[in-house]
């Protein structure tokens, strides 16, 4: 078993991004400038936003941070959308997910300019995907594309199987990994919660991908000999025993699926830092697509 290192990845994809900018300033070019809009104080959202400031800062990038309270209304949020959009500087940004549920998450998805839709997740990016169009795509699902590269995975003609029909995740994971493409190629099934007979399937998955957002759902007898699985999945599970009081599991069981895979992601420093690695990608494209 070899592990999928997302953290390594990442860093890799750091390092290339951080000399694409000094590339940048010294033709006297555009720095690229991403943005966040955080709303309340969800820790897991907090922590996500801070660690894309964090990169944005590391390699180079300029970065803002918008932060609003968790009773702002739906109209006023839509107001600080419209002015980032508005805001020539400002080359791409983020809402993080998920709002307060007064707030409509499809709303706001649709109010981001596609040109700064550095997520992925307007109907222009995501019809670009489906299209083969070159664009922004989503960030987790490519940083998935991303590690399989990297890492020479096999998918061509591959038998592959999704976990969780998201259209975040699930759903554009699957288109990727059936277009014409390296990674790509691949026979995919999308399965989700009302799926019929799912240990069948995923047994015959050479590529397992999960996201279906249930702690260890994935279990070592519902995985085929040396198949490579992803898991997209992180939860925080109280642990007395553990440290900080509480462990980080995915929506694989690792310990006893691991024994069986060729390649596996690990919860955490899987696919989570690549995900950040696909965001920095898309907002230098967005700069680039400007030029």
């Amino acid at each position: 078993m070899q592990l999928l290192d997302g953290k390594a990845t990442s860093a890799q994809i750091k390092e290339e991004l951080a000399e694409s900018v000094l590339k940048l300033k010294a033709e006297g070019k555009k720095v690229p400038h991403l943005a966040a809009v955080l709303v309340g104080d969800d820790g897991a959202s907090r922590t996500y936003v801070n660690a894309k400031v964090a990169a944005c800062e590391k390699i180079g990038f300029k970065s803002s941070l918008v932060r609003r309270e968790v009773d702002i209304t739906e109209e006023e949020l839509m107001q600080v959308i419209a002015d980032l959009n508005n805001d020539d500087d400002i080359d791409g940004f983020i809402v993080q997910l998920p709002l307060p549920k007064h707030i409509d998450e499809t709303k706001v998805t649709l109010a981001i300019s596609p040109a700064k839709d550095v997520d992925g997740f307007h109907p222009e990016s995501l019809g670009n995907m489906v299209l083969g169009i070159p664009g922004y795509l989503p960030a987790t699902p490519n940083g998935i594309m991303e590690i399989l590269k990297r890492y020479d995975i096999e998918t061509s003609g591959k038998n592959c199987v999704v976990i969780g029909r998201s259209n975040i995740v699930g759903t554009p994971m699957s288109i990727l990994l059936s277009r014409n493409t390296n990674p790509g190629n691949c026979t995919v099934t999308l399965a989700h919660s009302r799926t019929k007979n799912l240990t069948e399937l995923t047994r015959k998955a050479d590529i397992l991908v999960v996201a279906i957002g249930r702690p260890e759902f994935v279990t070592a007898d519902m995985v085929k000999e040396e198949a490579v699985v992803v898991d997209v999945g992180i939860h925080r599970i109280d642990d007395e025993s553990a440290k900080r009081g509480f462990r980080l599991k995915g929506d694989v069981k690792f310990d006893e699926v691991a024994e069986k895979c060729s390649f596996i992601t690990p919860v955490p420093g899987g696919v989570g830092p690549m995900t950040i690695a696909s965001l920095l990608q898309n907002t230098l494209k967005a700069v680039q697509l400007k030029s």
